[in-house]
């Protein structure tokens, strides 16, 4: 409200008119006068005042209907109403207080009361405006409120989505505050774990392609779950080939423990699967290679696609190992044994010279699960 709040006097006798308006501009208040209730009307929507003294008894718009017409108007603020009526008038007192008056005095007026019930309604009309502001401003919290919750649903399906199709600490590191700096070329230890189905060429050339998605679709879903279940990074699906790591991007300590619970829990889910594929006459196993050792991990690819990959050596030894592998066997390099010792049983066997490495490895097969 500003420092002279703006007061319209209606009533269609002039002497009235004047006197109100002299009293109240001798108090500092702006003053603007109507002779009718249809000026009146015209009045508030081209002035917007924030006090009205309004007369009952005038010609062509009185004031009990221009009471009704300014309450019914949505588009305008609270403007407090003062009713002028004659003492002996209390039944057009009670008719404009129900059609929306606020307060009411009679004539003749008396200065005192006039300036009492002036001051009274505009602290009404501040209190109301302050209420209003604030209501307004709530809205707003809650319309942006809204907003942001929309969007962090919005950023939270996208993210989901975004986990079906890569791993899920790619899609958190993509996601996250570090994002771009998260996926750069680093060096780590990492344990990689390689898989895939013993029989699948012969398979696939003789099933029908029916057929063969539906045994990928069976194998992909048991591994999918142990692989988020042990907190894997799972690289790719390649076929019916499955590359895992762990200790990147998300660290563990144990990263060779949880790749060789894995490695069994992989082994013993599709063993039982092969025994329903046997029924309808295919011929599958699975083979497990786990290596550990350092690699360089990061982004690969251009700008319209990327992937985030681990090379190095290790990524060969555990892919040479899984293709070692006989049907149900889990093979294991030096360093997972030595990183788990006492843990597991495992049996040593002759060293191997294995595709792509310039000197033979030793190789070790899982005997006993981990306690």
């Amino acid at each position: 409200m500003s420092t002279a709040p703006r007061i319209l006097v209606v009533d269609d006798v002039e002497d009235n008119r004047e006197i109100v308006r002299a009293r109240l501009e001798s108090q500092g208040f702006t003053v603007e006068t109507a002779d009718d209730g249809e000026a009146a009307l015209a009045a508030v929507a081209a002035h917007a005042p924030d006090l009205i003294l309004l007369d009952v008894m005038m010609p062509r718009l009185d004031g009990i209907e221009t009471v009704k017409r300014l309450k019914a108007d949505r588009g305008l603020p609270f403007i407090p109403v003062i009713l002028l009526t004659a003492k002996s008038d209390t039944k057009d007192v009670v008719a404009g207080l129900e059609a929306g008056a606020d307060e009411y005095l009679t004539k003749p007026i008396d200065h005192g009361a006039l300036l009492a019930r002036v001051k009274a309604m505009l602290r009404i009309k501040t209190l109301q405006d302050q209420v209003t502001r604030q209501a307004n401003e709530l809205a707003e919290w809650n319309q942006r409120l809204e907003e942001r919750v929309a969007a962090q649903v919005g950023e939270i399906e996208r993210i989901s989505r975004l986990k079906r199709f890569l791993s899920p600490q790619i899609a958190d590191a993509i996601a996250s505050d570090a994002g771009e700096a998260a996926l750069k070329s680093h060096r780590r230890e990492i344990t990689v774990l390689f898989c895939d189905l013993r029989g699948s060429t012969a398979f696939a050339e003789t099933a029908e392609p029916e057929d063969v998605m539906q045994v990928l679709s069976e194998y992909h879903e048991a591994a999918g779950e142990l692989i988020f279940e042990h907190q894997g990074t799972l690289e790719r699906f390649a076929g019916d080939g499955i590359m895992v790591f762990f200790n990147d991007p998300v660290p563990a300590a144990d990263h060779c423990e949880r790749a060789v619970r894995l490695g069994i829990g992989i082994r013993d889910g599709v063993t039982g699967l092969a025994q329903g594929w046997s029924k309808r006459g295919f011929k599958l196993g699975i083979g497990v290679g786990i290596a550990a050792g350092y690699a360089t991990l990061g982004r690969i690819g251009f700008d319209k696609r990327f992937d985030y990959a681990a090379i190095g050596t290790v990524t060969n030894v555990a892919a040479r190992l899984c293709g070692e592998a006989s049907p149900g066997q889990i093979l294991l390099s030096q360093r997972v044994v030595t990183a788990i010792e006492g843990a597991i049983g495992a049996r040593l066997l002759e060293d191997r010279a294995l595709k792509g490495l310039h000197a033979p490895i030793a190789v070790y097969e899982l005997t006993t699960s981990i306690d």
